[in-house]
């Protein structure tokens, strides 16, 4: 079968008009009013838009602002939510550090007689405390033990004492007496001759 060249070109001009996509059409604001400005007749040098294009694209541009109005109220709306979130934050952040700090303070410091004392500083006192009476005490028994033996050997020597003047007084005694009897002899024999 021979074709001929007006159907060939024909057969090709659809394939190829066939085979390309669609141009996708520009939505936005910038690409209507370019379709607009395409599509409208030229008088001289001004542009003659027809009244149905031209309300279309006032419709468009309306709805577009309101779209848009209302992303900019969601959005300042959650930059507020957001600020006020963070301002909630920032005041539970300052408060959780006053409690912190002041229970670090807390932890760190000891109540005595109605008193703050570090604990560093209350336990190096009470240590210091303990050892002095410590000392004291090791002291006392020095004193003690060594006061006990002096007064024990007083004690002693004491009754060594007594024994001796006991020992000594007897013997003065039977002296005394021996004296007495030999002095009651010599009496009675001056009285006898």
């Amino acid at each position: 079968m021979k074709l001929n060249p007006f159907t060939f070109v024909a057969l090709l001009i659809t394939f190829v008009s066939f085979a390309q996509e669609p141009a996708l059409e520009d939505t936005s604001l910038n690409g209507q009013f370019n379709a607009l400005y395409r599509v409208s007749n030229t008088y001289q040098a001004y542009k003659i838009i027809g009244k149905e294009s031209y309300m279309q694209l006032k419709q468009n541009v309306l709805d577009s602002l309101k779209t848009a109005k209302k992303k900019l109220s969601e959005k300042n709306n959650l930059l507020i939510t957001a600020r006020a979130s963070s301002a909630k934050s920032q005041e539970l952040l300052t408060s959780l550090s006053l409690d912190l700090e002041a229970s670090i303070k807390k932890e760190n410091d000891i109540s005595l007689f109605g008193v703050s004392i570090r604990k560093t500083n209350y336990n190096l006192s009470l240590w210091t405390f303990i050892l002095t009476l410590i000392f004291a005490l090791l002291f006392f028994i020095f004193k003690f033990t060594t006061n006990h033996t002096l007064s024990n050997k007083a004690q002693n020597d004491l009754k060594d004492l007594d024994f001796e003047f006991e020992q000594y007084r007897r013997k003065s005694i039977e002296r005394e007496q021996k004296l007495r009897r030999t002095l009651q002899d010599e009496i009675n024999k001056q009285r006898n001759s």
